[in-house]
């Protein structure tokens, strides 16, 4: 019968990378203040030993699982898969594992899933959703720390990471105004609806800065390209004379551009044309592609991961931090060369 196969050790690792077990540990877990080379000259260690830390020898030694919860309200996933996509790159560097609980907007299934996690020693939760204005707290006095993304808690002392969708409207508005449009119109969702309020307030208050206004009061109505059209019969019924719109999502930037084709306006040499989101089903399938406001999901997952992590270990960040949106440009708002 042949030999079975040894196994690396930590010790093997500490071995070959001239340092101290505790310092393998602490390398490979993510914690202590290490300097980067070493952190990495243990990782190249593990990895050419093809060493495998026992992940139940790792929580007994430290108290953790090494596993986090997070909860969506986001039945569709447009919003929450790329934060958990952001997330999971943050926190698979840490090795930490991510479960993943659907609570459909059900207060009683959200509370269910809370003491599921909580059940299973979870060491932190992330609770995201498809809206970025706040909610109640997932509950009170929770043993392990929570942070919220791209929603917010309605209690300032919890964590919450949110896109900066005023900043964002204020990119929208700057880029408007270097293409050189100054008559601007906005067409955006229903006005009870957060982030519809906030994008029309930055835009207005940016435009006022700039000593200028909008052509006609902003214009709320669904995040949809049937009100995007809708929105500019009613512009042009009041004979508003524009050379821009800005619009609330990219849906309603998309029925915009239908309906400015269909009346004669060319997009962008009469009309400039921006959207928000950067939803790229929109923004591509647009004629011409959609310029529009990135929410960068993504890196807000990240950010939040990391917050968690942070929290777990001992550094919590609480209040509302706001993570900065991106412009991207495309065919909407810029004229070809001639």
């Amino acid at each position: 019968m042949g030999k079975s196969e040894r196994h690396a050790t930590i010790a093997d690792v500490a071995a070959l990378a001239g340092v101290s077990v505790g310092t393998v540990s602490k390398a490979l877990n993510g914690r202590g203040s290490l300097r980067e080379e070493t952190r990495m000259r243990v990782r190249e260690a593990a990895r050419q030993l093809a060493f495998e830390a026992n992940a139940g020898a790792r929580s007994l030694h430290s108290g953790r699982t090494y596993t986090v919860g997070m909860i969506t309200t986001d039945t569709i996933g447009r919003f929450s898969i790329p934060v958990l996509m952001g997330a999971e790159d943050a926190l698979g560097a840490g090795e930490m594992s991510v479960f993943l609980c659907d609570g459909r907007d059900d207060p009683i299934r959200e509370q269910y899933y809370v003491k599921t996690l909580l059940s299973r020693r979870v060491d932190g939760m992330i609770v995201t959703g498809r809206r970025t204005e706040a909610r109640a707290p997932i509950g009170a006095n929770l043993p392990v720390p929570v942070v919220y993304a791209f929603i917010s808690s309605s209690d300032p002392q919890d964590c919450s990471v949110v896109p900066d969708e005023a900043g964002g409207a204020r990119k929208a508005i700057e880029h408007l105004l270097a293409v050189g449009r100054t008559r601007i119109a906005h067409i955006t969702g229903p006005e009870h609806h957060d982030s519809a309020r906030v994008r029309a307030a930055a835009a207005t208050e940016r435009l006022t800065e700039a000593g200028l206004s909008l052509v006609a009061p902003p214009l709320f109505g669904g995040w949809s390209e049937v009100w995007g059209r809708q929105a500019v019969g009613i512009l042009l019924a009041g004979r508003a004379e524009f050379d821009a719109v800005f619009c609330g999502n990219d849906q309603i930037a998309r029925g915009v551009c239908d309906a400015l084709r269909a009346a004669g306006r060319r997009v962008p040499q009469d009309v400039a044309l921006i959207g928000f989101d950067n939803w790229d089903v929109m923004t591509e399938a647009s004629q011409p592609p959609l310029t529009s406001i990135d929410l960068n999901l993504e890196g807000l997952g990240r950010s939040a991961a990391e917050m968690l992590l942070a929290a777990i270990n001992g550094s919590p960040s609480p209040g509302r931090h706001a993570h900065p949106c991106r412009l991207v440009v495309r065919e909407s708002t810029s004229v070809p060369l001639s």
